[in-house]
């Protein structure tokens, strides 16, 4: 069983920059590929960015060039930098997990992954 916990999520206004953190349990992290996903109000969940145990990040064209994906594996954690925040991200961001994956090729499909967090709430004023 792996959990997941993220924070750092708030209000913030249009433009500013936020950087949300998710922490694994588990021995064997820098195994794991990791994801982030978003739900908005009234809309389904969807993919955020991801990133393989190599290091190799992958995004949504929604944000891509303003979200960066990176992990400290010494950390057990994953981050999300969101720079150029709009009001059209405002959402629930969670992280999701997939364990012992050693594969190059990016996840991005909900079901590709088994484990998520409870979700960090980010509010984009205009």
């Amino acid at each position: 069983q792996v959990r997941l916990v993220e924070s750092g999520g708030g209000l913030v206004q249009a433009g500013d920059s936020l950087r949300l953190s998710c922490a694994a349990s588990g021995r064997t992290f820098n195994a794991y590929a990791m994801g982030w996903f978003r739900q908005a109000p009234g809309k389904e969940r969807e993919f955020v960015a991801s990133i393989t145990w190599g290091g190799g990040d992958y995004y949504a064209d929604s944000v891509k060039g303003r979200f960066n994906i990176s992990r400290d594996n010494a950390k057990n954690t994953v981050y999300l930098q969101m720079n150029s925040l709009k009001p059209e991200d405002t959402a629930v961001y969670s992280c999701a997990a997939r364990t012992e994956y050693y594969s190059s090729r990016p996840l991005y499909r909900e079901y590709e992954f088994g484990f998520w967090g409870q979700g960090t709430q980010v509010t984009v004023s205009s």
